[in-house]
């Protein structure tokens, strides 16, 4: 299948099996229209990559990052593999370009849906492990996801909560931590909104909306760092 070997060429591999490579890219919308078609969606290949990406991602870390703890490991594996960074990497790769999408889909904007395009990225990974091997799976990983992204999560400790990462940055320059305010509270008992003001030395940094407190103190944690960078 030609249209495949660009493809093939960018990632450096060529499959055995090309149809397990075209099953890649049937979104389950394709064959709503197309009852007959020939492949099934790539649901089961997306299954497989997910659980083949979790266990490249812990080996990737236990083998080059010895001395972190067990908590920062889970939280680095869950920036590295969530939605966005998935969809990022497969925006690189061009792997909309070969999408089997539903008319609808394809008018709504389906070949920029950050979901179907990471899902397309875990399949990819599901069938470079069932043509190839692990290793292979192993090395695409490495080279088109953890290559120009795990050094910069490492460094700028994105892997951290706003709200630990903006604790960290006040300890280490001031040695005192900044301070939560619940500035007000809207909505029925059951279902509050908070809205949360993060302080240091009486200076509001950021403010947070969202139905809980924790959440809303990550918020304002969040949008803190824009006023620290004009400060």
């Amino acid at each position: 299948m030609k249209k495949y070997q660009t493809l093939e060429k960018k990632i450096g591999i060529v499959f055995k099996n090309k149809l397990l490579l075209e099953n890649v890219f049937v979104h389950r919308s394709y064959l709503n229209e197309h009852k007959n078609f020939y492949l099934p969606s790539n649901e089961r290949l997306e299954f497989l990559g997910d659980s083949v990406l979790s266990l490249i991602t812990s080996v990737y870390l236990f083998k080059n990052f010895p001395l972190l703890k067990e908590g920062e490991y889970t939280e680095i594996k869950s920036v590295i593999v969530k939605t966005e960074t998935l969809a990022e990497a497969a925006e690189e790769l061009s792997l909309s370009e070969f999408l089997f999408l539903s008319k609808g889909e394809e008018k709504t904007g389906g070949r920029k849906n950050k979901n179907i395009l990471a899902d397309c990225f875990e399949a990819l990974i599901g069938a470079i492990f069932l043509d190839q091997n692990f290793e292979t799976a192993y090395n695409f990983v490495y080279q088109f996801l953890f290559k120009n992204r795990l050094n910069k999560i490492l460094k700028n400790k994105e892997y951290l909560s706003a709200k630990t990462r903006l604790q960290e940055y006040f300890q280490e320059r001031y040695k005192k931590i900044p301070l939560y305010k619940v500035l007000k509270e809207f909505g029925p008992e059951h279902k509050k909104t908070f809205q949360v003001g993060v302080f240091f030395e009486n200076q509001l940094l950021g403010i947070g909306i969202a139905n809980s407190k924790k959440e809303a103190e990550e918020l304002a944690a969040k949008n803190s760092f824009a006023t620290l960078k004009n400060l």
